[in-house]
């Protein structure tokens, strides 16, 4: 398997953070997706909403329309709909950014359907996320010359300390 480029470590870090964050983000957003599918779909049938006649944050009935589908009896800013959109896009930010953790690192392709997995999985991303960065990271601090760390090991002083130096 090819290794990254030395050249390729300071925007394999850039990646790397912000994976970080689109993965953290992503992982609270499709929790509360999940949380938001719950309602709508088993018998409890309800939807979140901002404003309108029901206050500030309130949950409306979903009923059966005439054609079969549900369909919201609330008025104001439906917040479950921006929950799914918002979902949709910051999922489509996430995959963006596995990818260029995926192809800075070289990793095999399965290694990416790992990582998008984490964005439709719940909790996966905050356990890749978790796993990628101590693997990058470890991976980095073992090979980049710039920080002192590369493959050769430090030396020390072997000099024992004087009695006046304490």
């Amino acid at each position: 398997m090819p290794e990254p480029k030395a050249a390729s470590f300071p925007a394999i870090r850039g990646a790397l953070k912000f994976y970080q964050i689109a993965s953290v983000i992503t992982g609270v957003m499709l929790l509360l997706l999940v949380t938001e599918m719950v309602l709508k779909y088993t018998p409890i049938h309800l939807e979140l909403f901002a404003g309108g006649s029901g206050g500030f944050l309130w949950f409306a009935p979903v009923v059966e329309g005439l054609h079969g589908g549900l369909e919201s009896t609330g008025n104001g800013l439906n917040l479950s709909m921006g929950i799914l959109v918002a979902h949709g896009w910051f999922y489509v930010v996430y995959l963006f950014a596995c990818f260029r953790v995926w192809s800075l690192m070289r990793w095999p392709f399965l290694r990416f359907i790992m990582l998008a997995l984490g964005g439709v999985v719940p909790f996966l991303s905050f356990i890749m996320e978790t796993r990628v960065a101590r693997e990058v990271k470890a991976y980095l601090a073992a090979r980049d010359p710039s920080t002192g760390s590369g493959t050769e090991p430090e030396q020390t002083s072997t000099t024992p300390a004087t009695e006046g130096a304490r």
